[in-house]
């Protein structure tokens, strides 16, 4: 056939001249992973012995979806001299050409191996016209036995033998794919698992989690510099704004601030309605100025940038972006907090309120950035001293710094 394989062409026996070959995979795949090793590492030792055993592929790809706010899968990509490594993006990537018009959109909507003779044009699938250009004689396609089929994973051949692939090359290379699947698919479930955890909690509380501190009310004290943000008059935009628009002007206002809080080394811990909790902890790495100096620069760069998206879409006077944001440096507690079934991993304590009423006061003071004293004196900057002020629910008043 041209396109595609007969109906029961995977009842077939496996031909002998195949058998040792994938025999051993088998149990090389068995050694390789006796301790845990990264699909990246496996994939070009896989590769290698389907080539020289079993057929000789010139280019295998592996193509895993994952789950991931940005990126929709990665890639590898072997051939007989190199390993490419490739992530795609996740905007509209179901809806482009590339994928369109591939072979991999073929076999996730039939969810069945297929194979095209690369003998004339093909250039309605761009992939396969290019590779048929670089020698290719066939190409074949086979979707990986996961348990889970709602997501993209599939394992390509191609062969610039005279002939391309006989029946029982395609079949011995189907079932070097299921010797391949199950280390591929426990990679994707570490990645999904990572990278939720990764984009929900943020990286430094999700390794905690990872590494066991799940249990209700297990915390651990450290120090940091805590972050308090708020968006100035976000009841008002909620009214008269239509919900996209306000969900647009959100994700743009949380989003510059993540840039700037990471680009410092700070982790952001919540988003509480329009409000962000932020921490920049101190560590043996990371004295207490250090981390000060980090969350103050980041406070810095947010500012300028939200002046110039401002700038950018001629936002001003009440409809301008404004906000406030309170800096402390303290002790909290850092671990989980909540219901049975439902745990939230973050930080409480006196520091935590403290970076609140600063950030409250920065209506009043009509400033952007309000430091406590702590933090100004770790810092090690000159500061503007904005004198003595009450904190709400706080003792005492409290000397007050700001950004020039």
């Amino acid at each position: 056939m041209q396109d595609g394989l007969p109906p029961d062409w995977d009842c077939r026996p496996i031909a002998e001249r195949h058998r040792a070959g994938l025999q051993a995979l088998g149990l090389w795949l068995v050694e390789a992973t006796r301790q845990p090793v990264p699909v990246k590492s496996l994939f070009p030792g896989f590769c290698e012995r389907v080539a020289e055993t079993i057929v000789p592929a010139w280019r295998i790809n592996l193509g895993l979806e994952v789950l991931h706010p940005e990126i929709s899968g990665t890639m590898l990509v072997w051939t007989d001299d190199s390993l490419e490594f490739r992530e795609r993006e996740r905007h509209q990537i179901l809806q482009s050409p590339s994928y369109l018009n591939s072979p991999t959109k073929i076999v996730d909507d039939t969810e069945r191996p297929w194979r095209r003779r690369l003998d004339a044009d093909a250039s309605e699938m761009p992939l396969l016209e290019e590779l048929r250009q670089l020698g290719t004689t066939d190409f074949f396609i086979t979707p990986l036995p996961f348990l889970d089929t709602s997501r993209t994973r599939v394992l390509s051949f191609a062969t610039r033998q005279p002939g391309g692939f006989d029946d029982d090359d395609l079949k011995a290379l189907d079932t070097a794919a299921r010797l391949f699947s199950p280390y591929a698919e426990r990679q994707v479930w570490k990645r999904i698992a990572l990278d939720l955890l990764d984009t929900y909690v943020g990286a430094r509380t999700s390794q905690r989690i990872i590494e066991g501190q799940i249990e209700r009310g297990e915390v651990d004290w450290i120090e940091a510099a805590i972050w308090l943000a708020d968006l100035r008059a976000f009841t008002r935009r909620s009214e008269v704004h239509a919900i996209r628009d306000v969900v647009a002007m959100l994700n743009g206002w949380f989003g510059d601030m993540g840039v700037a809080i990471e680009a410092e080394g700070g982790e952001i811990l919540k988003f509480i309605g329009d409000a962000v909790l932020a921490i920049f902890p101190v560590t043996a790495e990371t004295d207490r100025g250090t981390a000060c100096a980090a969350a103050l620069a980041a406070a810095e760069a947010f500012c300028t940038q939200v002046d110039a998206t401002n700038a950018e879409r001629g936002l001003t006077g009440p409809d301008a972006v404004d906000f406030g944001i309170g800096l402390h440096l303290g002790e909290i507690a850092y671990g989980n907090i909540g219901a049975a079934r439902r745990l939230d991993f973050t930080v409480i304590g006196p520091a935590v309120n403290r970076a609140s009423r600063l950030e409250e006061l920065t209506k009043t003071l009509r400033r952007r950035v309000l430091v406590s004293e702590p933090f100004r004196d770790a810092c090690g900057r000159p500061l503007l001293d904005l004198g003595h002020h009450p904190l709400r629910d706080v003792e005492g008043t409290h000397r007050i710094f700001g950004i020039g």
